[in-house]
């Protein structure tokens, strides 16, 4: 963690609300706290320097984890990865309150494996907005925004009703940096109101709403308005984005119950424990930490359960009263790939049981979160269907789960960059493009918060290509498909994975990040100082041979460690292992990795021609109908994206890269 703040004291920039902000951000969930952050990051090193704004319902919920108290997973693992080494929050803040860590897929190769992390998640909400409290150019505006100001196409401002407030972080919270555990930064409440409703002007605003846009909890037949339990719903902005001509969607998440730790039997139950030597998320970690003590909290373990026969047939007899398959839910569908328990036994009727983790959601509260039974059957279901599984015969609910339906912009409606096509300075991030998870929140607030703040400054937008990131890789699926349910990141999905690894995150995106103004001097000085490390282990590699080998050729065999090498590198043996093992990933791999690069290569020219926004597709002549539809509809800003859609041939791109060439020929003005 930093060093202890007092805003009053080392703050350089008035605290008061302003009139015009460079970036203005909704949403104080994980969209948008990275998509703050990193407007924040870029604007304090601009010259001259911007300021940013964080608007949000309740400020002391910034940074909650609203469903699963974890981070990372398979594929997860690496964009939280990326956002660390981007200058973003996540990966510190699950450092510091972390109570179980744990490397998976660690049976398979370097390419597939992904660091996950067990969270107390009122700790990690305690940490993300101290952390947001320590950027001096960042106010935490309490209150819901009413509408958007959109002029000629151009984001203008924005709207903030009457009674919402700027907050300050409590300086006694701050002053306690090694509590993490403590209360909230922010206060519920904002202790000065703006009296009228207010007109902020911006040129930027990044959208994070969540699930609160027009948002309805469900459990069973009770219905009530809300993103999340006791807060309230986003009803203005689906209308202003309706308005302004935008198609919108609906979709469904939920939530499982959460039990009372004291009521559970935990002695037959089996235990899931973390890594005896957890890996931090974050490069900055060993340098931050107190005494550099990694992990800083305390470490749990879990114990899993699990479904039977009798739950099934309970559910069954109770699908007429669950809201999705009642009709009672308007969204289209829920997550694929983590769906309610109603949905496991309709979709697999042959299984008699299905795993469930009990898993702690704080080392300070008896709350157990049931990692398996999402629901939104009735109370009165709920009750039995948890009894039923080993070990909580006597289980007692504290929170019921409940499904949340809410409204969502069709993602081929913005560009990879986070920005909308029709509205220049509208950047939407998070679960309003339909992706589901903190981690491709995260990835997609820490771009438009780039690209916002870029904006105001007049540079050039950024995107991450398919071969940099797996954030860009969500991205350009985000925009070259319309997700049908709440978009989740997979390793299947990123086709040069191999170059997309965990462990090389820092190199693919630290100096980028560095150009781009996301990256301060710690994180800068830290890199650098890896960088010259392993440029001497990938030397010595080379130059050190063992029985008539370079230690390269020995690296590749199976039974390779970096305990069996380290012996060999003479004064670079001291290299932590984690260096020793990228480097020995790489020599292990190098034939495959030297494929994708070459396949990188071919494919970058088409990734780089951009395609004219004036250029109409149904005047291409010679090019289907179907594509020039297709093409109308996505409107891709780069022949790359335009190769990935369906419904577009090799053909289609032929003729619609003829059509650009003999525009960019034509005459100015015919």
């Amino acid at each position: 963690m930093p060093a202890p703040l007092d805003p009053g004291a080392v703050d350089p920039y008035s605290r008061r609300v302003r009139e015009r902000y460079d970036v203005i951000v909704i949403g104080g969930g994980h969209a948008g706290v990275e998509a703050a952050w990193a407007a924040a990051s870029v604007l304090r090193r601009a010259d001259p320097p911007g300021r940013v704004a964080l608007v949000t319902m309740d400020p002391a919920r910034i940074g909650t984890m609203s469903c699963n108290p974890a981070v990372g997973g398979l594929a997860k693992g690496q964009m939280v990865r990326e956002i660390d080494a981007l200058g973003g929050l996540m990966g510190l803040a699950i450092d510091a309150t972390g109570i179980m860590f744990k490397m998976l897929n660690t049976s398979k190769g370097p390419a597939v494996r992904g660091p996950r992390a067990q969270a107390d998640k009122y700790a990690y909400a305690a940490c993300v907005q101290r952390l947001l409290a320590h950027a001096p150019n960042l106010d935490v505006i309490a209150g819901t925004v009413d509408d958007l100001v959109v002029e000629d196409g151009r984001l203008r401002g924005i709207i903030l009703p009457a009674g919402a407030g700027i907050v300050t972080a409590d300086p006694d919270v701050l002053a306690r940096a090694d509590d993490v555990a403590g209360r909230p930064a922010y206060p519920s409440s904002p202790p000065v109101a703006l009296g009228a409703p207010t007109r902020l002007r911006t040129g930027g605003v990044v959208l994070t709403t969540g699930t609160f846009m027009r948002a309805l909890m469900h459990t069973g037949e009770s219905t009530a308005p809300g993103g999340r339990v006791g807060e309230g719903v986003a009803t203005g902005i689906s209308a202003t984005l309706r308005r302004l001509g935008f198609e919108l969607g609906r979709l469904k998440t939920g939530t499982p119950p959460r039990l009372a730790r004291e009521s559970i039997d935990w002695s037959d139950l089996p235990a899931q424990s973390g890594d005896a030597v957890p890996t931090p998320f974050s490069d900055l970690t060993p340098l931050r930490m107190p005494g550099g003590r990694f992990p800083v909290m305390a470490q749990i373990e879990c114990r899993v359960t699990s479904t039977n026969a009798a739950a099934h047939d309970l559910i069954r007899a109770n699908l007429h009263r669950a809201p999705m398959y009642s009709g009672q839910i308007e969204a289209e569908s829920g997550p694929r790939y983590c769906p309610s328990i109603e949905d496991k036994v309709v979709r697999f009727a042959d299984r008699d049981s299905h795993h469930v983790f009990l898993e702690p959601e704080s080392l300070r509260t008896n709350e157990i979160y049931c990692n398996g039974i999402s629901t939104s059957l009735p109370a009165d279901v709920q009750m039995p269907l948890v009894r039923t599984m080993p070990g909580c015969g006597r289980a007692e609910i504290l929170k019921w789960g409940y499904a949340v339906e809410y409204d969502m912009i069709r993602p081929h409606q913005i560009d990879s960059t986070c920005m909308t096509k029709t509205v220049i300075g509208l950047f939407p991030a998070g679960q309003i493009n339909g992706t589901s998870g903190y981690e491709e929140a995260g990835g997609q607030g820490l771009v438009a918060g780039l690209n916002a703040a870029r904006l105001a400054r007049g540079a050039d937008l950024v995107r991450l290509g398919r071969d940099v990131a797996y954030i860009g890789v969500m991205l350009d699926d985000l925009v070259t498909k319309t997700p049908r349910e709440p978009y989740r990141m997979f390793t299947s999905r990123a086709e040069h994975r191999l170059l997309l690894r965990a462990d090389n995150a820092d190199e693919r995106l630290t100096p980028p990040g560095r150009e781009w103004g996301l990256v301060d001097d710690e994180r800068w000085d830290a890199w650098s100082e890896r960088r010259a490390r392993l440029d001497a282990l990938r030397e010595a590699f080379d130059r050190t041979f063992v029985g008539g080998k370079s230690l390269r050729e020995l690296a590749r065999r199976p039974d390779a460690t970096p305990e069996t090498v380290a012996p060999h590198l003479n004064g670079d043996g001291a290299a932590a292992r984690s260096l020793v093992e990228r480097v020995m990933t790489e020599a292990k791999y190098d034939g495959y990795i030297r494929r994708q690069a070459a396949t990188v290569r071919r494919q970058a020219e088409s990734e780089r021609q951009t395609i004219p926004e004036s250029l109409d597709p149904h005047a291409i002549r010679g090019l289907r109908r179907e594509a020039a539809d297709v093409l109308a509809r996505f409107r891709p800003r780069t022949m790359g994206q335009a190769s990935r859609l369906a419904g577009v041939n090799p053909a289609d791109l032929t003729l619609l890269a003829i059509a650009i060439e003999r525009g960019r020929r034509a005459p100015a003005g015919s």
